[in-house]
C-alpha cells in the first residue's frame, strides 16, 4: 500500500508534468463552436458508435439462433427466411459434442453466472488447435459464491428468450458469425486491439513515482509486461491497470505496477485529421473529483445494483484503452467545459462519462466517432453483470440514437472485448504466431503448440497469437443489410480499420493488425438504405418498427444554446473548483447529480464478488 503522502505527491506531479508536456489536456474556451464540421467520409456513415461490451462468445449468445425454446423469459418469434448461422444448433453439437459435457440452455432466471477463465494461455489450450474440445479442462469455473454454476457451465448458452434485444437487432439488421478477438486473452488486450490493433509496446510504471520501470537495469513487472526486451518493452496479455488514470490501482491505494503503452492509437489518427471523437464510459464521472492538489487523485467509487441485487463499482480502469496512452488519457477525469466541447479538443481530452454522450446526442452534438462502455453492472461480464442488465443498456442507447436526427447517417457496431472463456465451436486459423514457452498460469507453455507453429510474429513481437476466440458482432444502421448473416472473417481491429478507411486517417503502422483485418463492409448496403427505425422495449422485445421520421440533421437554436452552457462543477467546494480551473482541471458535478450520486453511494453495498484485478486471475 502507498502510505506516504510524499510518494503520492511525487507521482501526481510527475504524471501532471508529463501530460502537460504532451499536451494531453489543452484548455479550450467554454464558448467553443457548437456542432462538429462534417469531415469527408468514404461512405454515407457520418457517425459511428461502437458499443463495446464484455466477455461473450458467439455460441454463448447465438447457439440456437433463430430458434428460442419459448419456455421462459421474453417471447421471441423469428422472421421467416432467417438465414442460418454457424452455431451449435446447425453444427449438430448440442447433443453430440467432443467436450466433456454437452451444452445446456441457461434460462433468464440463471442470468447471473460464474465468471470463466479467459486468460491468454488457457483459451489457446481450450481451442486445442482447432478441435475446440478442451474447454472444461482449461477455462471452466463452475462454482462461485452466490451465483449460478454447474458442472459443464462453460459449455452453456442463452437464447432469444434472455438475449432478446440482440436477437431482435440481428433480425432487423446485420450479424456476423465469423468475428474473432484479434489475439487470445482477457479484457485489456481486446480493448487495446479495438483502438490500436496493437498490444506490444508496453512498459510497466511505478504507481508511486510515475517512473517507467525498468530502464535497462530492472526487470519490469511480469504481470504488466510479458516478453520484455532489453529496454523493458514488451506485450500485454493480462489486465494491468493503465498508467494515466487516477482511478487505477483502486484509486491509487494499491501498489501494483501500472501499464503504459507506446505508439499510436485511433484517437491520435482522428486528432490528426480533425475528426471529432470520444470514449464514453460508465462511472468515469468521479465520485470524488480531483481538487487540483498534486497530492490527491480523483476517485471512481460509484456503484449500481445489478438484477441479482448486488452492487458493482461502475468504472473499471483496465476497460479504458485510451488511458494506457499518454496522448489520449484524461487521468484526473476532468469534465468538458461545455456540451459543445464534447468530441473536440479540451481539458477532458476525449474521455468522458456516459452521461456526457447522452448530453451531446440530445444537443445535436454527436461526435463523428464514439466508443461506449457501460458501467460494470451493465457490460455483460459474468460475475458482476448479466445479459439482462446488458440489454437494458443497449436498448436505452440505441433507442436514443434511432430517435435522433443523426440516425440517418449513423452506424452502431455492437462488439465484445473477449469471450470470457465461454465455449465456442468455431476457431480461426492462426494468422500471427508466437513461440513463448514461459510457463503460464496453467503450468503449460504460455503459447500453445498451434500458436508456436503458426506464421512468424509480425514485427517480431511475441505473445500476440491470434486471431483468438469468436465473439458476436452486429451492425445496427439504416445502411446495414436486413436480417443478414455475414460470414466474412473479421476481428476487433476490423472496427479500427473501418474508422481509418471511412475518415481517411491512414494506418496505425508498427505491425498493427489493422493491415490484416477483414472488412465490415459485407454487413452494409450503402446503395440501398432501408429507412428503418426499430425501437425495442427494455426486455428486448420489439416496441415499434417504422420509417425514420424526417428530422433535419441540425440542432435547434435551443439545443445549440444549451450546448454552449458551461458544465457545472463536479465538486461543490467552490475554492477547490477555482483551484482546479486555474490548473486546467475538472469542473464539478451539477448539484442535482451530486446529491443523487451521494445517495446512491451511501445506499449501495460493495458487490461481494466484485474483484479488482489480481495477479492470479483476469477480468
Amino acid at each position: 500500500m502507498i502510505g506516504s503522502t510524499t510518494a503520492r505527491t511525487v507521482g501526481a506531479l510527475l504524471g501532471a508534468a508529463a501530460l502537460a508536456a504532451a499536451g494531453a489536456v489543452p484548455a479550450t474556451a467554454a464558448g467553443a463552436p457548437h456542432g462538429h464540421p462534417a469531415p469527408r467520409t468514404a461512405t454515407p456513415i457520418k457517425h459511428m458508435v461502437v458499443i463495446y461490451d464484455e466477455n461473450i462468445s458467439f455460441d454463448h449468445y447465438f447457439a440456437t439462433y433463430p430458434h428460442a425454446a419459448g419456455t421462459d423469459g421474453t417471447r421471441f418469434t423469428a422472421a421467416e427466411h432467417t438465414p442460418k448461422a454457424d452455431n451449435l444448433l446447425n453444427a449438430g453439437l448440442l447433443k453430440k459434442n467432443p467436450n466433456l459435457y454437452t451444452p445446456r440452455r441457461l434460462s433468464a432466471a440463471q442470468a447471473m453466472t460464474c465468471d470463466q477463465n479467459h486468460s491468454y494461455g488457457p483459451e489457446q489450450y481450450a481451442a486445442d488447435g482447432g478441435k475446440a474440445d478442451k474447454y472444461v479442462e482449461n477455462t471452466e469455473v463452475d462454482k462461485c459464491s452466490g451465483l449460478f454454476g454447474e458442472p459443464g457451465l462453460v459449455m452453456d448458452y442463452y437464447d432469444g428468450n434472455t438475449v432478446t434485444a440482440l436477437w431482435n437487432y440481428a433480425q432487423h439488421y446485420s450479424l456476423n458469425d465469423r468475428s474473432f478477438s484479434s489475439v487470445y486473452g482477457p479484457s485489456t488486450p481486446g480493448a487495446l486491439n479495438l483502438v490500436s490493433g496493437q498490444t506490444h509496446g508496453v512498459v510497466s510504471m511505478d504507481p508511486a513515482t510515475g517512473t517507467e520501470n525498468p530502464q535497462r537495469t530492472k526487470t519490469p513487472d511480469p504481470y504488466a509486461v510479458v516478453s520484455p526486451d532489453a529496454e523493458g518493452v514488451g506485450t500485454v496479455v493480462n489486465d494491468p491497470d493503465p498508467a494515466y488514470d487516477d482511478c487505477a490501482d483502486k484509486d491509487h491505494t494499491s501498489t501494483s505496477a501500472l501499464a503504459a503503452l507506446q505508439g499510436r492509437n485511433i484517437g491520435d489518427l482522428l486528432n490528426a485529421k480533425g475528426v471529432s471523437w470520444g470514449w464514453f464510459q460508465g462511472g468515469f464521472r468521479p465520485s470524488t473529483a480531483w481538487d487540483g492538489k498534486p497530492s490527491d487523485y480523483a476517485r471512481c467509487d460509484t456503484t449500481h445494483t445489478n438484477v441479482g441485487g448486488a452492487a458493482a463499482i461502475d468504472y473499471s480502469p483496465h476497460h479504458n484503452p485510451f488511458a494506457y496512452y499518454r496522448s489520449t488519457a484524461n487521468p484526473h477525469h476532468l469534465a468538458p467545459r461545455s456540451v459543445a466541447e464534447i468530441g473536440n479538443d479540451g481539458r477532458a481530452n476525449h474521455n468522458y462519462d456516459l452521461s456526457d454522450f447522452d448530453a451531446a446526442l440530445k444537443a445535436g452534438n454527436l461526435p463523428a466517432v464514439s466508443f461506449l462502455k457501460a458501467g460494470e453492472y451493465q457490460d455483460g461480464h459474468a460475475g458482476y453483470s448479466d445479459p439482462l442488465d446488458e440489454q437494458h443498456f443497449l436498448v436505452k442507447e440505441i433507442n436514443a440514437l434511432q430517435q435522433s436526427p443523426e440516425w440517418r447517417s449513423t452506424a452502431v457496431v455492437i462488439a465484445y472485448d473477449d469471450s470470457d472463456g465461454w465455449y465456442d465451436h468455431v476457431t480461426s486459423t492462426v494468422l500471427n504466431g508466437s513461440k513463448d514457452t514461459t510457463a503460464g498460469s496453467n503450468g503449460k507453455a504460455l503459447d500453445s503448440p498451434a500458436c508456436q507453429s503458426g506464421p512468424g510474429a509480425a514485427g517480431g513481437y511475441a505473445d500476440r497469437c491470434g486471431p483468438g476466440t469468436r465473439q458476436p458482432l452486429l451492425v445496427v444502421s439504416p445502411y446495414s443489410k436486413v436480417n443478414t448473416i455475414d460470414h466474412t472473417a473479421t476481428e476487433q481491429t476490423s472496427i479500427t480499420k473501418f474508422i481509418e478507411d471511412n475518415w481517411h486517417t491512414g494506418r496505425i503502422g508498427d505491425a498493427s493488425f489493422d493491415q490484416r483485418a477483414g472488412s465490415l463492409t459485407g454487413m452494409f448496403d450503402f446503395r440501398h438504405p432501408h429507412d428503418k427505425q426499430v425501437l425495442l422495449n427494455a426486455d428486448g422485445s420489439v416496441k415499434s418498427v417504422g420509417r425514420i421520421p424526417h428530422r433535419p440533421e441540425t440542432a435547434s437554436a435551443a439545443s445549440a444554446a444549451s450546448a454552449e452552457v458551461p458544465y457545472a462543477p463536479y465538486v461543490a467546494d467552490l475554492k477547490a473548483q477555482e483551484a482546479a480551473d486555474t490548473g486546467s482541471t475538472s469542473p464539478a458535478l451539477p448539484a442535482t447529480l451530486a446529491a443523487g450520486l451521494a445517495t446512491a453511494v451511501a445506499a449501495s453495498t460493495v458487490f461481494a464478488l466484485r474483484r479488482r484485478r489480481s495477479h492470479t486471475g483476469t477480468r
